[in-house]
């Protein structure tokens, strides 16, 4: 689905601008960290239960991730269609056990998961999965 420079970029980043859809169609934007399943072509992050994205994608679930490399030379667009787990509702549920493996895969060894987890449930935390259906783009 994804030449192996744009493979690249979206395993490198890390990060990206999601593109939601506000109640007029008019499009709403946020910086979001996020890993990256090719072969499951799922697109997965954190997100909070009372963001604009998340009240969004409950409405329509279209999203877009766009990612692009320090330099701004390049880009790669992954489009599809939203899904939200249940809100995190005890430190060991299974949305807290996904939050913690998507922290892992982002950044490491968290250095206290008990308030790792118990903040995911004291913040409403989710998690935002995006079956990704097209890319494109173009890294130079």
């Amino acid at each position: 689905m994804l030449e192996p420079a744009q493979r690249e970029l979206v395993d490198k980043t890390r990060h990206g601008v999601l593109t939601t859809l506000k109640r007029d169609g008019t499009p709403q934007m946020s910086i979001i960290g996020y890993v990256y399943d090719h072969d499951r072509r799922l697109a997965r992050a954190s997100v909070t239960d009372t963001r604009a994205k998340t009240r969004n994608l409950r409405r329509d679930p279209r999203a877009s991730l766009l990612v692009t490399p320090p330099s701004m030379r390049g880009y790669v667009v992954l489009e599809g269609k939203a899904e939200l787990s249940p809100v995190a509702g005890d430190p060991h549920d299974t949305t807290v056990e996904e939050l913690v493996a998507i922290y892992r895969e982002l950044a490491g060894e968290h250095p206290d998961w008990d308030e790792f987890r118990q903040a995911m449930v004291d913040e409403r935390r989710l998690v935002l999965r995006i079956a990704v259906n097209h890319t494109y783009g173009w890294v130079a």
